[in-house]
Order: C-alpha cells, then sequence, then structure tokens
C-alpha cells in the first residue's frame, strides 16, 4: 500500500492515522496541485488532492475519513469502533469536519496558506466569520470535554483525531481555542501520543 501525502491539515490526520495503526503503507510526499504533476494525479483521485490510499487489486480510495475507516478496518482494534460506538463517532467526525474544523481551516489559510502562496493579504471578513463559528462550536467541544478524557466512550477513537485537525496548527495560524482549558487539555493528551504529536517524522515534508 502506498499513502500519499502532503503537510496539510487533512493528509497529517490520514498519516496520523496510519502511524498510529502501524499500517503497512510506503509514505509518498506527493504535490497533485502542482501544475507539472497534476495530471498524473488525475487517475489516482480526480479532485488531485491528497491524501491517497492505493492497494494492488483495489481502486485508489480517496478522502482522509474513508482512509482512515480502510486503515482501522485492515489494523482491526477499537480505533474506529463497530458496536454501537460507531454511531456517536460518526456523529463526532460529521460535527468536527462541518463546524469546528471548518472554522479552524479559514485561519489555517488565512493565516499560513496565502501568505506562502499568495500575495494578497488575509482576508479579514473570512476570519471574522470564523472566528464568530468558533465562538459557538468552542464552548460546545469544550464543555463535552469537561467530563470525559476522550470524546467516544473511555478510550482513543478516530473521532478524537478527527475532530483535533487544526489543533496542531493553533499557534502558528492564531486560531482562537486557547480560551478553552477542557480542548486544551484534551489536545496535550492527543500529544502525548508519537504519531499524532509528529506524525510526518522521519518523513519528508517539503
Amino acid at each position: 500500500m502506498k499513502l500519499y501525502y502532503s503537510p496539510n491539515l487533512n493528509p497529517r490526520v490520514a498519516v496520523a492515522v496510519a502511524k498510529h495503526l502501524g499500517s503497512p503503507v510506503e509514505f509518498v510526499r506527493a504535490s497533485p496541485m502542482d501544475p507539472r504533476y497534476r495530471e498524473q494525479f488525475r487517475p489516482l483521485n480526480p479532485n488531485t488532492r491528497v491524501p491517497i490510499l492505493t492497494e494492488e487489486g483495489r481502486a485508489p480510495l480517496w478522502e482522509t475519513d474513508a482512509i482512515a475507516y480502510r486503515l482501522s478496518t485492515l489494523a482491526g482494534g477499537e480505533f474506529w469502533p463497530t458496536d454501537e460506538r460507531m454511531v456517536e463517532m460518526l456523529r463526532w467526525v460529521s460535527w468536527g469536519t462541518h463546524h469546528f474544523t471548518r472554522a479552524a481551516d479559514v485561519f489555517y489559510f488565512e493565516n499560513l496558506i496565502r501568505p506562502r502562496f499568495m500575495s494578497r493579504p488575509a482576508n479579514q471578513t473570512a476570519l471574522d466569520n470564523a472566528a464568530e463559528d468558533l465562538a459557538v462550536c468552542g464552548p460546545i467541544l469544550d464543555t463535552i470535554l469537561a467530563g470525559r478524557t476522550w470524546l467516544v466512550g473511555d478510550r482513543l477513537t478516530y473521532a478524537d483525531f478527527r475532530v483535533a485537525t487544526g489543533l496542531p496548527f493553533a499557534e502558528a495560524a492564531a486560531i482562537p481555542v486557547t480560551q478553552y482549558p477542557n480542548i486544551m487539555r484534551w489536545h496535550d493528551r492527543l500529544n502525548r501520543i508519537d504519531a499524532w504529536r509528529d506524525p510526518f517524522a522521519g518523513l519528508a515534508v517539503e
């Protein structure tokens, strides 16, 4: 198996999952958005994005959550629970994607990606709107985590990785989450996991 990645939000999660599970994948640094390489990646992912998981005899798999599910299924265990907890996990995966991470991603893009690749200044209106969204969903997550160690049940699951997608970039991207003590403590626990804290250790990131 090969896992194509880049050092960005969603690929970071996929790499962290693969390393946490000890998945037997070859990690391949990729730049599918580069005009020089875009067409060669289109057969693997028509969106020309990473992460992409390839396996012999199977169609290429793209989208972070699908890749996480596939790797979790191959690994076994409870990182992706298949009992009644799966419904709760999927709720958090969906909520994180459409609310918490979507707002955090605006800060990631405007404060980290735009200055690196574009000459235009940050879109302050977009940042203000994202801050308003985080002011709504941040307290929800913080309140939930006040009484839990992990989001689903009493152990780490993919829900924790997925909802925390933007937090490794919080300081550099000025994502306004430091006022939420339970979120910060939860992410500190995640950072004790080598695969989450530094998923690109030993891999090419430039």
